[in-house]
């Protein structure tokens, strides 16, 4: 694949600044210009020569760039999208990293009008706790799983510069269906966040809450990781996503009561063989490796 000479990145932050650090590593891109709405995290971005240069605006960013890398949070992509299509070059590529896709696609289409076609949604499937430009490093990606939703109109040679974008920086580069892809992370993703956030604000809420904290452990601790993520990330995909998560909790509300039924019975075969199939589909999962939340 050709060197790309521009390189825009909307949103400096982990995943914006991980996917610029990892190109400009695989020697990928000649000049990487940043935009943030943040105007100390675009400034810490060029300080750390995670970009080359700063753009005052998205339209300037995204103006003379053969890839424009939007990476704000799920709600916000609408109107960077509107300000892109303000400048985009006609054979340029824009992608985005957003945990929910349907929606995305709908804004895209919405915002792009001509230029949808070249447009490649895309989510990786790799994150940190930590957040902020930072914490971006060249190796957030590699052997993480990137999931391209590509619409039926989509440019075969767009979709292909992503691919090969996302495969230099190490990830492993997989295609489905946009309605698939909310259903799928609906239930392995932002169900599992949405219950972490949950427990601790029950237990957050109640009078001895600092009491019970200074007691909590490894289960308690590995279990609710994942709630020192980003809220209003996290709010915004909840939202987006509303229909599949609603579908989510209902199903694991329905699995709860059957628990709670059996320990309310004091039913101990029952509840042990729940536990042994979860169990053992949970080892079947494998370990897998151990990264953060952000843009699981």
């Amino acid at each position: 694949m050709r060197r790309l000479k521009r390189v825009a990145i909307v949103g400096v932050g982990l995943v914006g600044g991980s996917f610029a650090l990892a190109l400009r590593r695989a020697g990928m891109v000649a000049t990487i210009v940043g935009v943030d709405r943040n105007a100390e995290a675009l400034a810490r971005a060029a300080a750390l020569g995670v970009i080359d240069t700063a753009a005052e605006s998205v339209s300037d960013a995204a103006a003379g760039s053969d890839l424009v890398v939007v990476a704000v949070p799920v709600r916000a992509i609408a109107s960077v999208l509107h300000d892109v299509a303000l400048a985009l070059d006609p054979g340029a590529v824009v992608t985005d990293v957003g945990s929910t896709k349907a929606d995305v696609a709908e804004d895209a289409r919405a915002e792009l009008r001509s230029l949808f076609p070249r447009f490649v949604p895309g989510h990786p499937i790799a994150g940190r706790e930590a957040s902020g430009v930072e914490a971006a490093t060249a190796d957030l990606f590699k052997g993480a799983r990137i999931v391209l939703t590509p619409h039926a109109d989509t440019a075969t040679d767009a979709v292909d510069l992503v691919r090969a974008c996302w495969e230099a920086a190490g990830g492993r580069v997989v295609q489905l269906e946009a309605a698939a892809h909310d259903r799928i992370f609906a239930a392995v993703s932002h169900l599992p966040h949405l219950l972490s956030f949950a427990l601790v604000s029950e237990i957050g809420s109640r009078p001895d809450s600092a009491e019970l904290f200074s007691f909590a452990a490894g289960g308690f601790r590995d279990f609710t990781r994942i709630a020192a993520s980003s809220p209003e990330m996290w709010r915004d995909i909840a939202l987006q996503n509303r229909s599949a998560l609603l579908d989510e909790l209902d199903r694991y509300g329905a699995r709860l009561a059957v628990f709670r039924e059996l320990v309310d019975k004091g039913d101990g075969p029952g509840l042990q063989r729940l536990m042994a199939e979860a169990r053992a589909s949970r080892q079947a999962l494998g370990p897998g490796p151990r990264r953060g939340s952000t843009n699981e």
